[in-house]
């Protein structure tokens, strides 16, 4: 089925006002998720870079294991019930954080109290929650975007993870600031960097009730034949088990997750640790470059996110037929000779930070063209939910494992840094040559 896909005006003005509010939950759940390393350059002693590493940890392997229970769950109950069930609990989660560090950083002077117990715990129950957002928003958009449309929604795809991006960072670095301009010290108002986004999310919990549909038959238009791997299959609730053993006996969604354990490594073990380094060089008084780089960080992450996104989406549908592997794979190419780069220049503030930015558009491009597009593409309508929570699952593997690696290694040499990110790179360049060829599969008949 060759040319280009034609849908009424009607029906694009309708899918954006599905996908767009669907995008910005999707980017508050991120504001929710990496506020606590913002959290974490304010806290001092109550959070040192390895009990960050072991909160973050925890939290990312909750995420990855809630993924194999929430993705054939939302398979099943559709997209939106995922969205609100997953927006709604990560909002409860931030408030508990924030009235937690509230309470710990008002103890009278003196009075010390560790809080990696608890806040592990409650960093892992918004972990839980947050698993919700990405297969629910593929499971919604498996039904709303057709193959060849969906390397360009990648790239919208990568816009709502750079936009979460920079609430994250920016908004909540804003947040602090303001705090500190009206009175108050910033670690006695970092409770606010999780009550913002509980609060925006909460909105947001309402506005989907209203304004979310899981297919076009449920807006009025007519539901069409996306071509992806459930082409050709009736249309009904396929059972739990059935997805499962669909999706884990799909050679190419393994690969795929491999790669993605990679892409979680060096997704995170940069964008993270970067502005942590950052803020020890300024503490020390090396403002060079460090400052600028640390203050508009979310902002760099956000057009970092979006050139990449925009670029590995449309450059797979134009120029590779809407494969995704060989753009994913150029990419990784790239980040591999930009964390080489890393370690002649680590304590450059101007260089690390240019180097950091191009594998962030690399990293960032990769995620959405994979777990964004490839999911949709090879676990199908019915299975896209457990594809991306078996796919973002592995990402998440790889985050925890980064996390606690880097917190480790980090506290005695930042050189063990990128000298352990260049690994993963080299992998995920073998693993995507495996698949460089792999398109879905259609059934031609029921």
């Amino acid at each position: 089925m060759g040319g280009a896909i034609q849908h009424s005006q009607a029906f694009r003005i309708r899918r954006f006002v599905n996908w767009f509010p669907l995008g910005l939950s999707y980017a508050l759940l991120y504001m929710g998720r990496y506020n606590l390393t913002v959290s974490q350059t304010v806290l001092g002693n109550l959070m040192p870079k390895d009990a960050f590493g072991t909160i973050f940890g925890v939290g990312a392997w909750m995420y990855a294991i809630a993924f194999l229970l929430n993705g054939p769950i939302t398979d099943r109950i559709g997209g939106k019930r995922g969205v609100l069930i997953g927006v709604f609990g990560a909002a409860i989660a931030n408030l508990l954080m924030g009235l937690y560090i509230r309470y710990a950083v008002s103890l009278p002077e003196g009075v010390t109290i560790s809080i990696v117990p608890v806040f592990t715990i409650l960093y892992a129950l918004n972990m839980y929650f947050q698993s919700y957002g990405a297969v629910a928003i593929v499971k919604v958009n498996a039904h709303w975007f057709h193959v060849k449309e969906r390397g360009t929604f990648s790239g919208i795809f990568g816009i709502m993870i750079s936009t979460g991006l920079f609430l994250a960072f920016d908004v909540s670095e804003k947040i602090l600031r303001m705090v500190h301009e009206s009175g108050g010290t910033a670690s006695n108002g970092v409770w606010w960097v999780f009550f913002a986004p509980a609060i925006l999310l909460l909105t947001f919990f309402v506005i989907e009730i209203f304004l979310l549909k899981d297919k076009p038959s449920q807006a009025g238009f007519e539901d069409f034949d996306t071509q992806d791997a459930s082409s050709g299959e009736a249309d009904t609730s396929p059972k739990i088990f059935d997805i499962l053993k669909k999706v884990l006996t799909n050679k190419i969604i393994l690969i795929i997750a491999l790669t993605e354990f990679c892409t979680g490594v060096l997704r995170n073990g940069v964008m993270h640790w970067f502005k942590i380094f950052a803020k020890e060089h300024i503490k020390a008084g090396d403002m060079a470059g460090w400052q600028f780089v640390n203050d508009n960080w979310g902002l760099m992450l956000m057009i970092a996110g979006i050139t990449g996104g925009m670029i590995a989406g449309v450059v797979s549908d134009k120029l590779f037929g809407s494969r995704r592997p060989p753009v994913a794979a150029i990419l990784y190419g790239l980040m591999f000779f930009a964390v080489l780069l890393m370690i002649p220049y680590l304590q450059n503030g101007w260089v690390l930070g240019a180097l950091v930015f191009v594998i962030s558009i690399c990293v960032i491009g990769t995620h959405g063209v994979l777990s964004g597009t490839a999911t949709m593409d090879f676990g199908g309508r019915k299975g896209a939910a457990t594809a991306v929570g078996i796919i973002d699952g592995f990402v998440y593997l790889g985050t925890g494992f980064q996390s606690l690696s880097i917190g480790f290694i980090t506290m005695r040499n930042w050189l063990f840094w990128p000298v352990f990110l260049i690994p993963f790179t080299l992998l995920g360049i073998f693993l995507l040559s495996r698949i460089w060829n792999a398109t879905p599969i259609k059934k031609t008949s029921n």
